[in-house]
């Protein structure tokens, strides 16, 4: 099923369950820019509201509707909220890909053809529909890794989005960032990067028609503090796909308390491209995690079925070092 119908399907159930919700309390004096498409904002361009900031912090309120833009919120910015109207009501979507040429005459790559480009820090989002609306990529045809949006700065949190696509998805590029009750559609490494991330009551929903893979971790030696951690998480689509990808020599993903459909290669894990001196530096892992996906038997020999003591950093906040930065979910 594609991006669109799911979405279209699951409009209502969407409103239901997340509603209309409100912004933040705001710092005293702190602007606050609304973006609507119908003119009852200052701004009709999400872009023109990024662009109008000169210093944070600053809410921009985007209204219900969708915007066919390319946003980059540039690194010279911190302390960005943005507050849609609803995951499936706001919605911000464009369709570029990696083989596609930018102005300079070369072709994108993944990391500059998202629909949304966050380089700030201290990021927030609630509330949006984040889409990049190219389509699956041919059989053996390369180039079409197509973010949705791309987060390089550091201490970001995304509560109730969506992020919709076919090819990785979601950039998590760098930094340390925070995903609560958020929906993330995709067929291969939908969830890419090096960043050190927490996943929380999200769902992953596979749409890959062959195989495909959830994330793809991008940890290049020892000394770097990242990876992502997937907690209380749900696993559905179609499949087969695998949990995750060791996109880099030390790649590192943990999945725990979550729910997995059947839909994963029992397998569970890929080393990317056959290195097998990856099996001996990766840390991948599942902590009591059910569904019909869930079973370890067959799982390669080098995946983790951790234990209690061995999974305890990987479950809240701390993974993160969030008690002083991740801002409330309201």
């Amino acid at each position: 099923m594609s991006c669109a119908r799911r979405m279209h399907q699951d409009k209502k159930q969407l409103i239901k369950e997340h509603g209309v919700r409100s912004a933040r309390k705001l710092q005293e004096g702190e602007p606050v820019l609304v973006v609507d498409l119908n003119g009852q904002g200052q701004f009709s361009s999400i872009q023109e509201a990024v662009d109008s900031i000169q210093n944070g912090p600053a809410t921009i309120q985007i209204n219900a509707g969708t915007y066919i833009e390319k946003v980059v919120v540039p690194s010279s910015l911190s302390y960005i909220t943005m507050q849609g109207a609803g995951m499936g009501l706001t919605i911000v979507q464009y369709n570029l890909k990696a083989a596609d040429i930018g102005t300079d005459g070369f072709p994108l790559t993944a990391y500059n053809a998202a629909t949304v480009s966050i380089l700030s820090s201290n990021f927030v989002a609630k509330d949006i529909t984040f889409q990049n609306t190219q389509p699956p990529p041919p059989p053996g045809v390369e180039g079409y890794q197509a973010p949705a949006l791309k987060i390089s700065g550091d201490k970001a949190a995304f509560y109730r989005c969506a992020f919709l696509g076919a090819q990785d998805t979601l950039c998590d590029d760098e930094g340390r960032h925070y995903f609560e009750a958020c929906y993330l559609e995709g067929s291969i490494d939908f969830i890419f990067g090096n960043g050190r991330s927490l996943y929380k009551n999200c769902e992953l929903h596979s749409i890959a028609e062959g195989y495909g893979s959830i994330a793809a971790q991008d940890r290049q030696s020892p000394s770097e503090n990242t990876g992502f951690s997937f907690v209380n998480c749900k696993v559905t689509g179609s499949g087969p796909i695998y949990l995750g990808r060791a996109m880099g020599p030390y790649a590192s993903i943990v999945f725990a308390y979550s729910h997995f459909d059947g839909i994963l290669d029992p397998r569970g894990w890929d080393d990317w491209d056959h290195d097998l001196s990856k099996d001996s530096t990766v840390f991948f892992g599942q902590y009591q995690c059910d569904g019909p996906g869930a079973d370890e038997s067959h799982r390669v020999s080098w995946s983790h079925e951790l234990s209690d003591s061995e999974v305890q950093p990987y479950l809240d906040l701390s993974f993160i070092d969030g008690s002083q930065w991740v801002p409330s979910s309201s």
